[in-house]
């Protein structure tokens, strides 16, 4: 007989862990059923609590799916997910959503163990960058998502992507041209205006900016929407993704990234970063929590190319972080616990078998 004893993990989190590992080297396969709850008590000698508890896990990940009567069968498939790592879970409770929203519960249950843990400490005030919990859980979901690799120092937090884009134009500055995607987000452009910049609009081929419209403009920044740029619903291909970089190193510009809602791609593996391409010195990378969480939390974030972060910091030094403590601690978590991650994998395989 095997046996799971506790050490550092309960007994529940070592059982989901060697299932998972036995789902994704293919031991168990996409349809195979699972041994039921008791023969795997009997087998592991633990409780059936136990093992079904774990089984709530691999089944709120989205490893398995349970079938009435029947019993649990494997509906992993490599191409369905992102890499998420190994995550620290909390509960076990199955969080169902009829739609794409962030599961509220999940969200409250976030929020008070947050409130229980830090108590008076959210009452402070966070570094000018935002909070380093945050700071630190963001770089290592980026990390395991994206093949994003970049330090805490590197990202400053704000309240969400309008006010990004201000301080993208502190850092970057007012006296450059930005070329634009045309058409694009209308508040890229109104945005840009109020801090007066010069814009140079460029015309949007089948798969992003138009090479000719790259030859032409005099710009110096270009701020791009690789993944589903409205309103064209245009994603860039690799090629084009790798022209954009090509355009920067070769003028000595920069890019902003706007990578919004690209958690939600479809693909089997996500779409290489243009920040993952050059990650040293042309491109500033920005995401928010606005699409994937709420439309109420207003929280988004910049990465900043390694040789430029101490330079950029020090221009916007004098600034305060404009998001709670609060919500950023609750992001955090969402992050640290794994939440955020099946959040997106459910809606990824939810919009997977929507294009069947």
């Amino acid at each position: 007989m095997k046996k799971i004893r506790p050490e550092n993990d309960p007994a529940y989190l070592k059982l989901y862990y060697e299932f998972r590992r036995k789902i994704t080297d293919g031991i168990f396969s996409y349809g195979a059923k699972l041994p039921s709850k008791r023969v795997t008590a009997d087998t592991y000698q633990l409780s059936v609590i136990t093992v079904e508890h774990a089984y709530s896990l691999l089944e709120e990940e989205g490893y398995i799916e349970a079938r009435e009567r029947s019993g649990y069968y494997v509906s992993y498939r490599s191409e369905d997910l992102y890499q998420s790592g190994q995550a620290v879970f909390h509960s076990a409770a199955k969080e169902e959503t009829d739609d794409e929203n962030f599961p509220f519960s999940v969200l409250s249950k976030a929020a008070r163990k947050v409130l229980s843990e830090y108590g008076e400490q959210l009452l402070v005030r966070t570094d000018g960058q935002g909070a380093l919990i945050l700071r630190e859980a963001i770089a290592a979901y980026l990390a395991r998502s994206r093949d994003i690799r970049v330090s805490p120092q590197q990202i400053v937090i704000g309240s969400g992507a309008e006010y990004l884009y201000t301080i993208i134009t502190s850092l970057l500055g007012r006296h450059r041209i930005y070329g634009i995607e045309d058409p694009s987000y209308e508040k890229i452009r109104k945005i840009y205006r109020a801090e007066g910049v010069r814009l140079d609009k460029l015309k949007m081929g089948t798969n992003g900016i138009r090479t000719s419209e790259l030859a032409r403009t005099p710009a110096s920044v270009l701020h791009v929407t690789p993944y589903r740029s409205l309103p064209t619903n245009t994603t860039a291909d690799a090629s084009k993704r790798r022209e954009y970089v090509e355009w920067a190193e070769t003028k000595n510009a920069y890019i902003v990234e706007d990578d919004y809602a690209s958690e939600y791609s479809i693909l089997s593996k996500p779409e290489q970063t243009l920040f993952s391409m050059s990650p040293e010195n042309h491109v500033l990378y920005l995401n928010t929590f606005t699409e994937t969480i709420a439309p109420s939390v207003r929280v988004g974030y910049l990465i900043l190319p390694a040789e430029k972060t101490e330079e950029f910091l020090e221009k916007i030094s004098f600034r305060s972080c404009t998001v709670s403590s609060l919500t950023q601690y609750v992001i955090a978590e969402l992050l640290n616990s794994g939440s955020f991650e099946r959040h997106i994998n459910r809606v990824r395989r939810k919009r997977r078998r929507e294009q069947k």
